[in-house]
């Protein structure tokens, strides 16, 4: 899942987004709100972390801004982090659209947890059950299976495979981007490379044919998924 934290100090911010990188999330940081404000325009993100104490715009205004319809992340977990342990900082961040808090200093496992609970939240508040002919993503229990004749088998993914599967299927039957592929693997970090997400492809075509799905190559743009015949295993 890809996450935007929002922090104008360096080191609390390297901090944070090491540790949401290791516990295997994509993280891309900006130092200001107006920065956020313009990311959040047009970017797609699975939830933000947003420390109050920004200069200039600070993260309440933010917050408020990005619950604007008109935003495209609108409707997406918000997390505060806040020096400010009065109750009304901390109820004016819930009233403006906030989902969670938390004050500062923290640990990072309490953060780790609480945003754990706001996703699976926002996950079933959305459909948890994305499908594209047999093959089903279950995204609130991680599960991935194709369906025969009554039959249901599992499909193994890895999380970078889940990430892809995941994007395909919100897309289907439209064809999805080799672009947006890559930044919802990555984020703004160039780790992984394009070549990398055609080896993720590759092993998911691997995993589809068997069911009758195909993930055919668009040239110059992306990928589809299409219904085709099941293949022997």
């Amino acid at each position: 899942m890809r996450l935007l934290l929002v922090e104008d100090d360096v080191m609390v911010a390297s901090g944070i987004k090491l540790g949401l990188t290791d516990a295997g999330y994509a993280v891309d940081w900006v130092g200001s709100g107006e920065r956020a404000e313009e990311v959040l325009r047009t970017e797609a993100f699975d939830a933000a972390i947003i420390d109050i104490g920004l200069p200039h715009m600070d993260g309440l205004e933010l917050t408020k801004r990005l619950r604007r319809p008109e935003m495209a992340n609108h409707a997406m977990p918000v997390l505060i982090l806040t020096a400010r342990d009065a109750l009304s900082d901390r109820v004016q961040g819930l009233d403006l659209g906030a989902d969670d808090y938390m004050i500062k200093p923290f640990e990072l496992p309490e953060l780790l947890a609480r945003l754990r609970a706001l996703l699976r939240r926002s996950q079933a508040a959305n459909t948890a059950v994305l499908t594209f002919g047999p093959i089903e993503l279950d995204t609130a229990n991680r599960r991935a299976s194709a369906h025969h004749g009554g039959q249901t088998t599992l499909i193994e993914l890895g999380p970078r495979e889940w990430t892809v599967m995941e994007y395909l299927l919100i897309n289907a039957p439209k064809p999805a981007s080799k672009d947006k592929l890559l930044q919802a693997l990555t984020g703004w970090d160039k780790e992984i490379t394009p070549n990398a997400v055609e080896v993720y492809i590759s092993r998911l075509r691997g995993k589809l044919e068997p069911h009758g799905v195909a993930l055919r190559s668009i040239r110059g743009f992306g990928y589809r998924l299409e219904i085709d015949e099941p293949r022997a295993p």
